[in-house]
């Protein structure tokens, strides 16, 4: 009698276990993973995380990690795409599931890429929020400056909730709320349905709208400090605004006022 013998399925190399799944809609889902004991992050940076394709090479993309750089586990913030060659197969993992994960953090949204200011501005569209999240939950970002602003435009309301969840349990946070206190300012905005705050943030912060709502002066070089991650079109009007204020574009190796995370698209 002939005996087939199935094939072992391929290891998983840089593999992670997923620790649990939350799907905030159709569109976005979050995870969390194990943390590799040898892996050393600075909040707000980004790693390359995927899955084997069919035919057993690595498809990877990267990803921001949500999770602040004292976390056990790692957090991850996805957008959800029905024909996306990676979000197709990673929207159905489930806990117990492996993942890859390389662990070497890079990214430009940090604070050694900044200089010392008074004021943090968070600007994001989508899941671009993710890096922030991390930020958020830090607590040098709270030793840091006196105001730390997050501002998210989505689609819908719906598209906020991972966002907003983060920001309405940062005073209780048993690590930084009493760091927080009155420091957080949150300024959420939606483009495809009505809500406190419509249209895309550049154009709140173009027409003055956002200092006038939270009581702030326009951005100044010395006081102001800007981290920008979101589509490419938030990338350009927020660049710009910056560089009409006075900002310059900072870097791991050059701080100055502003920061932009180029290396991945929401």
């Amino acid at each position: 009698m002939n005996v087939q013998i199935k094939p072992a399925a391929k290891a998983l190399p840089d593999a992670q276990t997923v620790t649990s799944v939350r799907h905030w809609s159709d569109t976005l889902f979050s995870f969390r993973v194990t943390r590799p004991a040898s892996l050393r992050f600075r909040s707000g940076e980004f790693v390359m995380i995927g899955l084997l394709k069919d035919d057993g090479k690595p498809l990877l993309r990267a990803y921001s990690i949500a999770s602040p750089s004292w976390d056990d586990e790692l957090e991850f913030y996805s957008i959800k795409v029905p024909d996306g060659p990676l979000t197709s197969r990673l929207q159905k993992i489930v806990a117990g599931d492996k993942i890859m994960l390389r662990p070497k953090p890079v990214g430009t949204l940090v604070h050694d890429a900044l200089l010392p200011g008074k004021r943090l501005w968070l600007i994001c569209t989508g899941t671009g929020v993710a890096p922030f999240a991390s930020l958020l939950r830090d607590p040098e970002t709270w030793e840091h400056y006196d105001q730390v602003i997050l501002a998210h435009t989505c689609r819908t309301a719906a598209e906020l909730a991972y966002g907003a969840e983060i920001v309405a349990a940062l005073p209780d946070d048993p690590l930084i709320g009493e760091l927080v206190a009155d420091k957080l300012l949150y300024y959420p905005t939606t483009t495809r349905e009505s809500s406190a705050h419509e249209g895309r943030i550049s154009d709140h912060i173009r027409s003055g709208q956002v200092f006038n709502t939270l009581g702030l002066h326009r951005w100044s070089p010395e006081e102001d400090r800007v981290m920008v991650c979101g589509n490419l079109a938030l990338n350009k009007d927020i660049m710009a605004l910056c560089e009409a204020a006075g900002l310059e574009e900072g870097a791991n190796s050059t701080p100055a006022q502003f920061v932009v995370e180029k290396a991945f698209l929401d």
